[in-house]
């Protein structure tokens, strides 16, 4: 286990939040069709009160900090905010489209010393890139921000979130992060607006597409461990909990609203009213997330896949329940593997033991046929 994995573990072990991450605004310059987020400000924190849960952040043991949005560079006072969060030895990491930094702001960021730059990138072509952004020519201001970044030594990734609109661009986003120089990321999921709102949800990739993601080596380095069909559940695994959420990691928004995750928004209080670390060791609600483990969980605990799902108690909670199934993790548990999860099995009728009428070949044969 590497020093990194020790310490994240030990943080989850122990309850520390050390990983947070902070809109600090939902106000954007691009409209990206697949958005969760509403744009109008309804009353940012200020400045005063952004370095007051920065102070906050650090007592409570927070390490790893993550400034997002919105479009963070859209606060005037963003360079202040992070030169402050850094002068409290934060690790940083910028979500950001970059369209609004050039020369001048790619220096300074160096200068700051931030561990690495996420920026969005939806395809190697401008004209798909700028129909998901809304934003003309926004491509063209994207890559050259990157390659002011790459200049200046500075760790960049491209993010790719996959949808109908660039299911086919996957290859070519990752050839261009390659002579970028930069590290490349893809996740098929869309999700719901945080208001619940599920229209966007049509933009997602159809399932019946997934093996063709799951069976890309350039895209899943370690396909076959990954697509292999679930190991026998042990004790141990109906011991252990779903992810971060609530345990080492949180959100908190621009209004200051602290959630278990960016995707699971479920309010547990407001730094604006309370004290950050008296709402994570006190929250009714965020004390609620952290002692469900997967025996606790409806369909899922009798599941096949629950030790290797990436089962989203966000996504869950916002399908109804945060102790139920999330279908968009069900489904791609069921596409890498050819195995169908509890949930589909009780959705069409039949016992979590039998085995189905149909099924998908394992991922692992799909890759070996050259499919």
């Amino acid at each position: 286990m590497s020093l990194l994995n020790e310490m994240s573990q030990k943080a989850f072990d122990l309850g520390v939040p050390i990983s947070v991450h902070l809109d600090v605004t939902y106000r954007c310059n691009e409209r990206c069709v697949h958005c969760y987020l509403d744009h109008d400000d309804h009353g940012e924190m200020t400045t005063a009160e952004m370095k007051g849960v920065l102070d906050q952040l650090a007592d409570a043991g927070v390490f790893f900090l993550t400034f997002s949005g919105g479009e963070v560079f859209l606060r005037r006072d963003f360079f202040e905010i992070l030169e402050y969060a850094r002068r409290l030895q934060f690790n940083v990491k910028i979500k950001t489209n970059a369209v609004m930094i050039h020369a001048k702001e790619a220096k300074r960021i160096r200068d700051l010393g931030v561990d690495t730059i996420q920026i969005s990138v939806y395809s190697h072509r401008a004209e798909v890139h700028d129909a998901i952004t809304k934003l003309p020519g926004s491509f063209a201001r994207t890559i050259k921000a990157i390659r002011f970044m790459r200049e200046q030594g500075l760790k960049v990734t491209i993010a790719n979130v996959m949808m109908t609109l660039n299911r086919h661009d996957s290859d070519g986003i990752q050839a261009l992060a390659t002579e970028l120089g930069a590290h490349y990321t893809l996740d098929p999921t869309i999700t719901p607006m945080m208001d619940g709102n599920t229209d966007v949800l049509s933009l997602r990739i159809a399932g019946e597409e997934l093996p063709g993601v799951f069976a890309n080596p350039n895209l899943v380095p370690n396909m076959e461990e990954f697509c292999a069909p679930p190991k026998p559940v042990t004790d141990d695994d109906m011991e252990g909990y779903s992810c971060s959420a609530g345990h080492s990691f949180c959100y908190i928004s621009p209004y200051g609203d602290v959630f278990p995750c960016v995707q699971f928004p479920l309010p547990t209080g407001n730094v604006r009213q309370q004290k950050f670390i008296d709402i994570w060791n006190h929250s009714p609600q965020m004390n609620e997330v952290r002692s469900i483990k997967a025996k606790d969980l409806t369909t899922c605990s009798s599941c096949s896949h629950v030790s290797s799902c990436t089962r989203c108690p966000g996504l869950a909670y916002m399908e109804g329940s945060m102790r139920g199934p999330s279908t968009a993790d069900c489904e791609k548990s069921y596409y890498r593997t050819g195995i169908p999860t509890a949930n589909m099995l009780r959705k069409a009728g039949k016992p979590a033991s039998m085995t189905p009428l149909v099924q998908i070949r394992p991922m692992t044969a799909l890759a070996m046929n050259g499919d």
